[in-house]
């Protein structure tokens, strides 16, 4: 791993586990002469009540984050399941300020994670479930289905579920037993050298992924691949793409599968 790799991974653990952010704050320090400059100007033409709220670091932002790919899965598949126009669509763990939103601005929507959601949204039902285990009474639930950047984390102890090294395996095979003959199931994971980063994410092979979806009777239909500033691609699918994808050190895989008949 190179130097400015070890030192971008230090950043994100300081930043996101400690909330230490050392380049928020250097900028803050740079955006103070201005802050002063723009205080003064404002207070020598204004009369009223006038408090303090610094805002340091927005001058260096962009009007929004549209190069993310939490940004980019969520309005692709959201899309996707718009123009599909399913019956039932029932979704696991995705982002509810994200994916979630954007399906229940449209349609109805029922959500199932291990985490609690307290929060009433209109459009979302909301059920209390870890899919590591059969959820009961259900085989056969939905006609589309969505996990999205949630099943690399099944079994690492992160949000409060049981560590198991297999728990991505039981996850996906309970999600596909949701799923009803021809349904279709959007699944999206960080792929790339197959590796555990405990307790934050798997990253998976593609190979391995789509094989795993197979012994599950789900058919890839549509490989979408979110790589770093928001670069969407859609592959051709073929052992070299995929060897290739298996070499990289990270990309977002966004796949596609239609629920065959039981062999």
């Amino acid at each position: 791993m190179s130097i400015r790799a070890i030192l971008l991974r230090l950043y994100r653990l300081l930043r996101d586990q400690f909330g230490i952010d050392p380049i928020k704050a250097l900028r803050s320090v740079q955006g103070l002469p201005r802050f002063m400059r723009d205080y003064f100007r404002f207070r020598s033409s204004y009369s009223g009540r006038l408090e303090l709220l610094p805002c340091l670091h927005d001058w260096h932002e962009e009007g929004g984050a549209a190069t993310l790919e939490y940004f980019w899965q969520d309005l692709l598949v959201a899309r996707e399941i718009f123009l599909a126009r399913p019956e039932r669509h029932v979704d696991i763990g995705s982002r509810v300020d994200g994916f979630v939103a954007h399906v229940a601005s449209f349609r109805e929507i029922e959500v199932f994670d291990v985490r609690p959601i307290t929060t009433r949204i209109p459009g979302v039902t909301f059920r209390r479930a870890d899919l590591m285990q059969p959820v009961e009474g259900m085989t056969g639930y939905c006609d589309s289905l969505s996990c999205l950047h949630a099943l690399e984390h099944f079994g690492l102890g992160r949000y409060g579920d049981p560590v198991n090294p297999k728990g991505f395996e039981r996850g996906l095979a309970n999600m596909a037993a949701l799923l009803r003959k021809d349904g279709v199931f959007y699944l999206s994971v960080p792929i790339g050298v197959e590796r555990v980063e405990f307790n934050g994410q798997r990253v998976f092979d593609p190979r391995a992924m789509i094989k795993l979806a197979m012994a599950n009777a789900l058919e890839l239909r549509e490989l979408k691949v979110i790589r770093q500033g928001g670069v969407v691609e859609a592959l051709a699918v073929d052992e070299l793409r995929l060897s290739d994808l298996a070499s990289q050190r990270y990309a977002l895989g966004v796949f596609t599968f239609t629920k065959r008949a039981e062999p």
